[in-house]
């Protein structure tokens, strides 16, 4: 198992933010979660990530050294580094060799598109462009577990849809347990082999979705019965979360 949440629970002062909430993820699966805002979606993404303690329940995830990699909404790249040093970062803090982090980011960046990019720096790139080194950063320590927090929000149609067919194509390499936080139903069913659909706040677990397609998706999928069908499924749970 990559990671567990157990009946968790987050209190903040006299308000709870999430649960309980149990949430199992197998090595090599990709899980969405799906939700109203202010659920506890990012909440439990951050408990996954030891970012935060559950207030009670427990929580087991890969602790080691890089096993866990995050990548939130924002690149949250460091303006005066180019793409090159940003990517490297994670296993430059680990005590890796500074030339053999440089090497290792570098195959990380064109893994993810970005060879030749290497030099540029944040203000030079566009959103989807900072989002592709933010990914790299978080693939650059080979993580067991990818965690990633809504990062396709803040950018266009067809950058998100391209991005989610890099997600999975680099997935493919290594297989890692990814949890994929987003409001899009559509982009939850394309993403992920189960989509889990979380109530209202305090979030619990509403539904979860079996999407029975293989990864990455065929050609075409997003125009198939079984797409549309599952999205119309999630939709629904997600309807009736909110109306209970």
């Amino acid at each position: 198992m990559s990671a567990r949440l157990d009946r968790v629970e987050v209190d903040y002062g006299q308000s709870r933010a999430l649960g309980p909430f149990s949430l199992d993820v197998q090595p090599g699966e990709i899980v969405a979660l799906v939700g109203p805002s202010g659920c506890g979606k990012s909440t439990a993404l951050r408990l996954l990530a030891g970012l935060e303690q559950p207030t009670r329940g427990a929580v087991q995830r890969l602790a080691g050294r890089g096993e866990t990699s995050v990548v939130f909404q924002a690149p949250t790249l460091m303006p005066w580094a180019t793409a090159l040093e940003n990517a490297a970062l994670p296993l430059e803090l680990s005590g890796l060799a500074k030339a053999e982090a440089k090497s290792r980011a570098t195959e990380a960046l064109a893994r993810v598109g970005l060879k030749g990019s290497e030099a540029a720096k944040p203000a030079q790139l566009s959103g989807g462009m900072a989002m592709r080194v933010s990914l790299a950063r978080a693939l650059v320590t080979r993580p067991r577990l990818l965690l990633l927090d809504e990062p396709f929000a803040a950018l266009d149609e067809i950058t998100r849809r391209a991005l989610a067919e890099d997600i999975h194509r680099l997935w493919q390499a290594d297989k890692p347990a990814v949890v994929f936080v987003t409001h899009n139903v559509e982009e939850a069913v394309y993403m992920a082999s189960r989509v889990v659909v979380m109530t209202p706040g305090p979030g619990r677990l509403q539904q979860e979705t079996q999407v029975t397609a293989p990864i990455p998706r065929p050609p075409g999928f997003r125009t198939s019965q079984i797409f549309r069908d599952t999205v119309e499924q999630v939709s629904a749970a997600l309807a009736q979360a909110m109306a209970a």
